[in-house]
């Protein structure tokens, strides 16, 4: 077939298509190429016709034509600006000015009608600046995206409204007086969404919850978790569930587990944390020889797939840390007690153990289900502190430690990773819960030490899956993926910093190692917190994906999320992948995970971002507090 016929086939076979993308494997497949000379050319062909301008390309290397469908789906994001939707099926983006949102809510699943305008597709392709981009009008709402929202009940002369707390319910709550629910003006109550039909009307609904007086300090923490619609108390089902699983390990399990009882291993969290899904190890082998362990709580052990533990676990998607509480993902027995790894108590782990040289290289690795005793739970200022005088528990461990954490730290930044110093805070509350002072909280050695250990753990995992290769099989997988950054607003950062005299180089885009240099030249500076903010909002969010595309920000081409089964659902199903692939996966169940993780993905990351703010840190969401990148 020569280069021509087979690019007409190309763009006439897309065009039965306008709606969808594919692969280049699916593209060969519907056109019948299949040996490996005709498989190049059809490589070929895609780039060319793409850079023709004559079909489009989405992220992953999918190709399709270069309008697409005049109809797409997918879920709403309401900006200052108006709206955003991402139609999963064709990968693209589409802007919804505020004056064709129509009764479209944030989060709802609506239909959108693009614009005719083949220019703005046309801009799309090649990247260009000037914002142009795909935009659209909502023509349908399929699904609400909430039932419930929290707001603080006012009244005018003759009716009763909610003023809602997100601002992205840009429309006040109409309430009748019959449907008040005892509340009264003033109240922070939960109202239940029930119409709104024109957007000449306001939007409808009636109190379902009173929460207390607007302004209290309680009352408006408990507000938030509503808000977010955080679940505070687990199903009686559920608790049921946890409460009859045995505490004592059945004497099979232990035989058949790696025995670590007698290895020197232990936690380091927080002075307040209350549940320990971590605990580290470190052997000399040889002079410039380590033994390093990562052994993670193994929850998947007590969490079995699609019990009511699992479904409440993958609902909630991850632990919440609020201001002043905690909502976790799995109930307090589970996530305090038998998967806490507590010292001085047998706990089930799942263990990477690797073979690390003086400069952070790994030679080699391995995965294994393991039993282990923690010999003690460190705070980190405690290590902080047997770091800075030498002496004290497991000094030798811990100083060992520190110094093979940053060789690799220094490793990682000359591989172009990204390493964002944004202020930590605490908030101290008085007895009455209400915020008196804001605290910055010291980045110390210890936090580096246990960072740079889960970051290598999590990297080794992933490239356990996303290396292999036997028999051209692909193991279905969850990647923690990062996009590289939007070209103008990375421009539009380099123009910020150029105001302070520094120079960001955006030649065909700005690399992470590009971005890390500037870093480095602000650090220490008067301006280093407010640039640091600005290059943060830069960057793309961080994702769950079935797809690999790698982590712009840190620089691996493989990443997951392993360590944090107690509180992230992402690492719990991770970890039951692994197994199975350990045991053998058949082919129907592999099909299965394909299938499903799709959807796993698209909710966690929906959960993460939703509690959540910034890139891979922690303001008061599910990420744990230790550093910029959450590598916990």
């Amino acid at each position: 077939m020569s280069n021509r016929t087979l690019k007409d086939g190309i763009v006439k076979y897309f065009a039965q298509f306008p709606g969808r993308v594919f692969t280049t494997k699916g593209v060969s497949r519907a056109l019948g190429v299949q040996d490996p000379d005709a498989y190049q050319g059809l490589r070929e062909a895609l780039a060319q016709l793409h850079a023709e301008e004559k079909i489009r390309r989405v992220q992953g290397n999918r190709y399709g034509s270069l309008l697409a469908s005049e109809r797409l789906v997918g879920r709403l994001s309401v900006t200052r600006q108006g709206g955003i939707v991402k139609s999963k099926e064709v990968g693209e983006i589409v802007f919804i000015p505020p004056r064709f949102l129509g009764t479209a809510l944030d989060g709802d699943l609506v239909t959108v009608s693009l614009f005719a305008n083949p220019a703005l597709t046309r801009g799309r392709q090649r990247g260009d600046a000037g914002g142009k981009r795909f935009e659209g009008e909502v023509v349908d709402i399929l699904e609400r995206g909430r039932d419930l929202i929290v707001g603080r009940l006012e009244k005018s002369k003759n009716f009763y409204f909610v003023v809602p707390d997100d601002s992205r319910v840009s429309r006040d709550i109409y309430v009748p007086k019959q449907s008040l629910h005892g509340a009264r003006r003033g109240d922070k109550v939960v109202a239940a969404f029930e119409r709104w039909e024109s957007v000449h009307l306001n939007p409808e609904g009636r109190v379902v919850e009173v929460l207390g007086k607007a302004g209290e300090a309680k009352v408006e923490v408990l507000s938030v978790a509503k808000s977010f619609n955080l679940s505070l108390e687990f199903p009686r089902s559920v608790l049921k569930e946890a409460e009859g699983i045995p505490e004592s390990i059945p004497a099979e399990e232990l035989k058949r587990r790696l025995d670590l009882r007698e290895l020197a291993c232990f936690t380091i969290d927080p002075a307040d944390a209350k549940d320990f899904d971590d605990a580290v190890s470190l052997e000399r082998i040889s002079g410039t020889l380590y033994r390093l362990g990562v052994h993670i709580a193994d929850v998947s052990y007590f969490v079995k797939e699609e019990s009511l533990l699992d479904q409440e676990a993958l609902k909630r998607g991850t632990s919440v840390y609020l201001v002043d509480q905690v909502i976790p993902m799995l109930p307090e027995k589970l996530s305090s007690n038998l998967c806490s790894l507590r010292p001085r108590e047998d706990r089930l782990a799942f263990t990477v153990l690797m073979t690390v040289t003086d400069n952070g290289e790994v030679q080699e690795y391995e995965l294994r289900e393991s039993i282990i005793r923690s010999k003690r739970r460190f705070t980190y200022e405690e290590v902080q502190k047997t770091l800075d005088e030498g002496k004290g528990d497991h000094a030798s461990e811990l100083q060992g430690m520190y110094e093979l954490a940053r060789r690799l730290t220094e490793k990682r930044m000359k591989e172009g990773s990204i390493d964002f110093e944004t202020p930590e805070i605490k908030v101290r509350l008085d007895d009455g819960g209400k915020p008196v002072e804001i605290i910055k909280k010291a980045r110390l050695a210890s936090h580096r030490l246990v960072e740079e250990f889960m970051l290598l753990a999590n990297r080794v995992v992933a490239q356990h899956i996303g290396l292999y290769r036997k028999e051209d099989t692909i193991r279905p997988f969850i990647y923690r993926i990062h996009d590289s950054p939007d070209p103008s607003k990375v421009r539009d950062l380099a123009r910020f910093v150029g105001q302070f005299g520094y120079t960001l180089n955006v030649n065909g885009g700005a690399s992470s190692k590009a971005l890390q240099k500037l870093l480095v030249s602000v650090r220490g500076t008067l301006e280093e917190d407010v640039i640091n903010e600005v290059a943060l909002r830069s960057m793309a969010k961080a994702v769950y994906s079935e797809t690999n595309i790698g982590h712009y920000g840190l620089g691996f081409k493989y990443y997951t999320h392993f360590t944090s089964p107690i509180r992230r659902y992402p690492d719990l199903v991770v970890h039951r992948l692994l197994k199975e692939y350990e045991r053998g996966m058949k082919y129907r169940r592999r099909a299965q995970w394909q299938e499903e993780l799709p959807d796993i993905c698209d909710h966690s990351s929906g959960k993460s971002a939703s509690t959540s703010i910034g890139w891979e840190r922690k303001v008061a969401g599910p990420a744990e507090n230790c550093g910029s990148v959450g590598a916990r």
